[in-house]
C-alpha cells in the first residue's frame, strides 16, 4: 500500500505540475493572441464576403511546410490545406485549399465560403462518411515578424460533396494547441500531444482527447499505465483492426539552468489500446519494443500510414540538430523508413530499381540448354552485394543570385559478375537505366499522404548555413513495387528568396496583415483591401489621433468583431478584439 501510495501522489504532483505550468503560459501568452485575433477577425471578414465555390485550374502551389496532404476518400485525389513560409524577415499563413489529382498530375484552387483562418502545424484526418469529410483541429496562426503566436483550439469539418465548410463548436475541447496528431479510430477522432507556446514559455502535451463522430462531443481519456512523455511531432498510426493506436518518437523541449532550452528527440514507441464495449471502453497505454533496423533519431519527420497493404507506417527525412550553447546545426535526411504494424519490426526503404525483362525471362527458365551454369547464374547474381548509393549534386541558383547545393541519393545498379560481361548490350544499357533514378533530396517538415498504394511528398524545408529554403517539389512513390520515385513536379528556383537583414528597409511593411495570409499577388491584395476598407470601414479624417478614431467608430468595430467571434463570445474579449481591429486599420491608413 505505501509504494502505491506513492506512486499515487508522484502521478498527482506530476498532473499538478502540468496544470500550473498550463495556466502560466497561458497566462503570458493571452496579450499576444488578442493582438493577432484583430488580424484573425479581419481575414474571416473578408473571407466572409465569399458566397459561392470558385474552383481554378492552377500552377502548383507556392512553396510550404507544415500543411495537411490527405487522401481523398473517394476519388483519385489529394487535398492541401494551409502550411506557412518565411523568406528570413516575413511569416507567411495561409488558408489556401487546393485538390491534387494523381492520375492527370493537375492542380486545382477551390475558394469555399467561410474557411477556417490561415494555419500551419493542424490535423487534418479524411472519412467517409456523409459523402467524404475532411475533419482540421488546431494549429497555429504567427505574426508577420515571427514574435507572436496564436494557437487554435477549434474544430472544422470540410464537406466533400458538396463543398462546405462548417466550424464544430462542442464542449470539452483540448486546449489550443499545435504540432499535435490525430487520428482515425473507427467512428473517434483522437488527438495526442502538440505544444503551446509563447515567447517566453511553452508546454508540452501528452494528453489523449478524443472526438465522437457520432455524438459530436469531446471527452478526455485517462489511459491506464505509463504512456508517452509529453511531445509534439510524433508518427501516429491506427493498427490495422482499429483496435488502437501507435505512437512513435516526437520532439520536446526543456528550460535548463540559466534559462537555456534543451531539446529533445524522442525515438521510444508506445501503443494505445482500447478494450471492452462502445458504452464501457477503456484505453491502455503499453511500451513497445520493435525489432529490424530502427530509424536514426530524428525529429520533422514526415509520417504516412498504408494499413490497407499489410498494415505499414513509415516515416521520411526530417532533422538531427546539434546543438550546443553556441550553435544548432542539423543533419537532414532524405530516406524511407517503414514500421511493419503487423510484425512489429522496422526496415529501410531502399529501392529495388528497374530491372530488365529479358533478365527476368532468363532467370525465369526451366530445363534446357542452360543446365548448371544457369544455377551458378542465379546464386552469383543473388549474392553480389549493391554498391552503396552514389550522390549527385545540383547546384541552383534563384532569382536572387543565390546558389543552392541540392544532394540527390543515386540508388546504383547491381554489379554483374565478369561472365555477364558478354551478354547482349541491349541488357547492359536496361540495366544501366536504373543507375539514373533519383530520390528527393534531405528535408524536414514535408507533407505526406498515401493514395492508392503511392505515397505522395510535397514540399518541407532544408537549411543551408543560416538559410531556410522552403520546397515546393512533389514526388511519389509505388510502395509495392518500390522500384523508383517518380518526379511529378520539381522545384522552381524563381519561388526562393531569402531576406538578410540588411533587406529590412527594402521591403514594403505595408502590406504585412494580407501578405500574413498569403494567396494572392501584391497587386490584387492591395486593390481589394484599399477598394473593400475605403468603401465600408470608416475611414480616417484627416489630423485625427488614434484615440480619437477609436472612440469615433469603437461601436462599428465592436459590432465587427461580434459578428466574427460569434455571440459566445465574452463582451470584454470582443470589445478588445473590436479596439484592436481599429488601430490595425488606423495604422494601415496613416501609412499608405
Amino acid at each position: 500500500m505505501g509504494k502505491k501510495g506513492k506512486k499515487e501522489k508522484k502521478v498527482k504532483g506530476a498532473e499538478k505540475t502540468a496544470a500550473k505550468m498550463e495556466k502560466k503560459v497561458s497566462k503570458r501568452s493571452k496579450r499576444e493572441e488578442e493582438d493577432l485575433e484583430a488580424l484573425i477577425a479581419e481575414f474571416q471578414h473578408l473571407d466572409a464576403k465569399k458566397t459561392q465555390v470558385v474552383e481554378t485550374t492552377c500552377p502548383p502551389p507556392s512553396p510550404r511546410l507544415n500543411a495537411s496532404l490527405s487522401p481523398h476518400p473517394e476519388k483519385d485525389e489529394l487535398i492541401l490545406f494551409g502550411g506557412e513560409f518565411f523568406n528570413g524577415k516575413k511569416t507567411y499563413l495561409y488558408n489556401e485549399l487546393f485538390f491534387y489529382n494523381t492520375k492527370k498530375n493537375t492542380w486545382a484552387k477551390v475558394d469555399v465560403p467561410n474557411p477556417p483562418p490561415p494555419r500551419c502545424a493542424h490535423q487534418a484526418v479524411v472519412v467517409a462518411q456523409g459523402g467524404g469529410q475532411l475533419w482540421l483541429f488546431g494549429g497555429e496562426f504567427a505574426s508577420p515578424d515571427g514574435e507572436q503566436f496564436y494557437h487554435y483550439k477549434d474544430l472544422w469539418v470540410l464537406h466533400l460533396n458538396p463543398l462546405k465548410w462548417e466550424q464544430i463548436k462542442a464542449p470539452g475541447a483540448p486546449s489550443g494547441r499545435s504540432g499535435h496528431r490525430m487520428v482515425l479510430c473507427k467512428k473517434q477522432l483522437l488527438v495526442f500531444g502538440g505544444f503551446h507556446e509563447s515567447t517566453r514559455d511553452y508546454i508540452y502535451y501528452n494528453d489523449v482527447h478524443c472526438f465522437s463522430l457520432d455524438s459530436f462531443s469531446w471527452s478526455r481519456l485517462a489511459p491506464s499505465g505509463s504512456g508517452p512523455a509529453p511531445r509534439s511531432a510524433c508518427l501516429m498510426s491506427p493498427t490495422p483492426d482499429h483496435s488502437g493506436v501507435i505512437v512513435y518518437g516526437g520532439y520536446s523541449k526543456v528550460r535548463a539552468k540559466k534559462d537555456v532550452d534543451k531539446g529533445t528527440i524522442h525515438s521510444d514507441m508506445f501503443l494505445l489500446k482500447r478494450e471492452g464495449k462502445d458504452d464501457q471502453e477503456k484505453w491502455a497505454w503499453s511500451r513497445v519494443s520493435a525489432g529490424g533496423v530502427k530509424p536514426p533519431p530524428r525529429s520533422g519527420f514526415s509520417g504516412g500510414v498504408c494499413v490497407g497493404a499489410g498494415g505499414r507506417a513509415l516515416i521520411f527525412g526530417g532533422v538531427c540538430d546539434d546543438e550546443d550553447e553556441e550553435t544548432l546545426e542539423g543533419e537532414f535526411y532524405s530516406d524511407l523508413c517503414l514500421y511493419d504494424i503487423t510484425k512489429n519490426r522496422w526496415h529501410p526503404g531502399q529501392l529495388k530499381g528497374i530491372r530488365s525483362e529479358k533478365k527476368k525471362r532468363r532467370r525465369g527458365k526451366k530445363g534446357g540448354g542452360g543446365g548448371e551454369g544457369d544455377e551458378t547464374e542465379e546464386k552469383t547474381d543473388e549474392s553480389a552485394s549493391p554498391q552503396e548509393p552514389t550522390e549527385i549534386v545540383k547546384e541552383i541558383v534563384t532569382e536572387d543570385g543565390t546558389v543552392m547545393t541540392i544532394r540527390e541519393a543515386v540508388p546504383v545498379a547491381r554489379v554483374e559478375s565478369e561472365s555477364d560481361e558478354d551478354d547482349d548490350e541491349e541488357e547492359d544499357e536496361e540495366e544501366g537505366a536504373a543507375a539514373s533514378l533519383v530520390e528527393p533530396c534531405a528535408r524536414s517538415n514535408a507533407m505526406a499522404a498515401v493514395k492508392g498504394g503511392r505515397l505522395f511528398l510535397y514540399g518541407g524545408m532544408f537549411e543551408v548555413g543560416d538559410r531556410q529554403f522552403t520546397l515546393s517539389d512533389l514526388y511519389s512513390l509505388d510502395l509495392h513495387k518500390m522500384d523508383k520515385w517518380d518526379v511529378l513536379q520539381e522545384m522552381d528556383p524563381k519561388t526562393q528568396e531569402w531576406l538578410e537583414e540588411s533587406d529590412e528597409d527594402e521591403e514594403d511593411d505595408d502590406d504585412g496583415d494580407e501578405e500574413a495570409k498569403g494567396g494572392e499577388s501584391e497587386e490584387e491584395s492591395e486593390e481589394e483591401s484599399e477598394s473593400e476598407e475605403e468603401d465600408e470601414h470608416p475611414a480616417v479624417q484627416a489630423g485625427e489621433a488614434l484615440e480619437a478614431y477609436q472612440r469615433r467608430t469603437e461601436a462599428y468595430w465592436v459590432k465587427l468583431a461580434r459578428a466574427n467571434m460569434g455571440p459566445d463570445a465574452k463582451d470584454k474579449k470582443v470589445q478588445k478584439v473590436g479596439v484592436a481591429m481599429a488601430k490595425v486599420f488606423y495604422e494601415e491608413q496613416e501609412g499608405a
